[in-house]
């Protein structure tokens, strides 16, 4: 008999953090990645009125096309993506984070961070692992039904967006998601 026990919860764990961060292994070539990040830019582009004035507005922006969420009481997230500056990819990312609480399953959303000042999108880029809420505070945008985006109005110098496949998603937080550059 095994000296050690290893109980369900800790069967959970390693499967969760096994299958969720195992992602990692099959990572998207640059190819990939940009071709997602063209659709997720078109998707916000036609879901949410003002978005093209704004991401004019916009110094750079971080778009994870494919963000998958899952868990059983603990959870894990995990996605790539690019950050485009004048339209252009510079560079590549990954997002990860870690959350405890009541979860169950798994989703999958679109993340898109904005970085409206020079000063912001500088701080990022010279990070090595950049993490949201810690690093810098991002204003998320939550719209209703008919409203647009007013970049006037936005004086955030990083504003986020988070879409599901049913549009814009609320009352969601990216504190603790940490952003860290990869070589693609």
């Amino acid at each position: 008999m095994p000296k050690y026990k290893i109980n369900i919860f800790s069967k959970l764990i390693m499967l969760l953090t096994i299958s969720v961060f195992s992602i990692n292994t099959y990572a998207a070539s640059a190819v990939e990645i940009d071709i997602e990040v063209e659709a997720a830019i078109k998707k916000f582009k036609v879901e949410v009125a003002g978005a093209e004035k704004f991401l004019a507005k916009a110094e750079g922006v971080l778009v994870f096309p494919d963000v998958v969420k899952a868990g059983v009481g603990i959870g894990g997230e995990y996605g790539e993506g690019a950050l485009l500056i004048k339209g252009k990819t510079v560079d590549y990312y990954n997002t990860a984070a870690a959350s405890i609480g009541f979860q169950f399953g798994a989703q999958f959303k679109t993340v898109m961070l904005l970085f409206m000042t020079k000063d912001a999108l500088t701080k990022f880029r010279n990070s090595d692992g950049w993490e949201a809420g810690v690093d810098g505070s991002v204003a998320l945008i939550e719209l209703g039904a008919g409203k647009d985006i007013n970049s006037e109005n936005i004086k955030d110098p990083i504003v986020g967006f988070v879409f599901s496949n049913k549009g814009l998603m609320y009352n969601l937080t990216l504190e603790g998601s940490k952003m860290t550059k990869l070589k693609k």
